[in-house]
């Protein structure tokens, strides 16, 4: 059997948070508590052919839940935690961008799309951006559409409109 999945739920100012992590690090970041979150994990566990036990272990989190509650609180700009991002290699490389783009500020889809080298890719810079399993800690909420516009984001337009507004972007 595989190490166990390990999960917290905590509470931050756009709801409760559920975070997941693999024995590499933190893997995922879910908008919602984990009775809402726990088919969705389910499901990215088959996806991986993972046949794992899903434990609760608030104490695996300390790190991580102080550094999102410091971010809430205007008091940290960028994350230092250990991560297990399971994705593409296409979708790692955005994400990569994305931990670029500098707090308080955002890019358009493609801007991230030339930096990546593909300037045509602005729909699949989208979907990869929909995919990023660490919104927050990977600031996918700093990518707008060209003419400006707050569209396209996994938690809801409420909900990237009030990391940008925290950020003051």
């Amino acid at each position: 059997m595989e190490e166990p999945l390990l999960f917290t739920e905590m509470e931050s100012p756009i709801g409760t948070l559920t975070l997941v992590a693999t024995d590499k690090g933190l893997s995922q970041l879910l908008f919602g508590d984990f009775n809402e979150t726990g088919a969705k994990i389910r499901t990215w566990m088959a996806k991986r052919n993972m046949r794992r036990e899903i434990i609760r272990d608030d104490a695996y989190f300390t790190e991580a839940t102080k550094q999102l509650q410091e971010y809430f609180h205007g008091e940290r700009q960028a994350f230092n935690l250990p991560v297990d991002m399971q994705g593409t290699s296409f979708q790692k490389s955005v994400w990569e961008v994305l931990q670029r783009i500098p707090y308080g500020e955002t890019q358009s889809y493609k801007q991230v799309a030339v930096a990546i080298h593909s300037p045509k890719a602005v729909r699949a810079i989208g979907s990869a951006n929909n995919k990023n399993p660490l919104p927050i800690i990977v600031p996918c909420h700093r990518v707008i559409g060209s003419n400006g516009a707050i569209v396209g984001y996994g938690g809801g337009i409420e909900k990237k409109k009030k990391l940008l507004e925290l950020e003051g972007a």
